[in-house]
């Protein structure tokens, strides 16, 4: 089940079964890629423990507010301000560094006019070179200024674990400058 995480100030927690009132909930934008979020959080820590490995204690211990929609099971707390402002701030920052080592190289893009083929070349290799299409056999111009601009060069679900993890940096940054706490609850399949 992937994890969903939100904040709403903490006036409106409410207990189940009741819903927690959706126009409050602020939640991060979050690629749309099953298990984005739970590879994200994977190697980040809170307080001294994984923060994936948090989630669950808590789920299983902690004490239970409303769920936020009726797709998801019931919240927990994960963080409450002022008292864990430090510590997620440092998880925010962890999630940032760790997209940033795993961004992988960047690379110009080009596609063929004809029948579409596309080439990539790493930034610091990019030359203005005309080649022709392996598929179609036509020239296809390698100009710096006709590319369609630049992507990362690693498989697509990887960059998508990476957007998450920028997205819950700023989240959990916006959540404790608002005052609100951070809380999560599981998506049920």
């Amino acid at each position: 089940m992937a994890t969903r995480f939100f904040s709403l100030p903490s006036h409106l927690l409410v207990l189940p079964p009741r819903l927690l009132p959706a126009e409050s909930i602020y939640e991060p934008e979050l690629p749309a890629v099953v298990g984005a979020v739970d590879r994200a959080i994977s190697g980040a820590e809170f307080r001294d423990q994984r923060l994936p490995d948090r989630v669950e204690l808590l789920l299983a211990e902690a004490e239970r507010f409303a769920a936020p929609s009726a797709d998801t099971s019931y919240s927990i707390i994960i963080a409450r301000p002022p008292g864990d402002l430090p510590a997620l701030l440092r998880t925010a920052d962890q999630l940032e560094t760790m997209a940033l080592d795993t961004d992988g190289e960047r690379a110009l893009v080009w596609k063929c006019e004809s029948c579409g083929t596309r080439y990539a070349v790493p930034v610091a290799l990019a030359r203005d070179v005309s080649i022709h299409c392996e598929r179609c056999g036509q020239p296809v111009q390698l100009l710096r200024v006709r590319s369609l601009g630049e992507q990362s060069l690693m498989d697509p679900h990887h960059s998508a674990v990476n957007v998450a993890r920028r997205a819950l940096a700023a989240f959990f940054r916006e959540s404790m400058a608002r005052g609100w706490p951070v809380l999560a609850s599981r998506k049920r399949s």
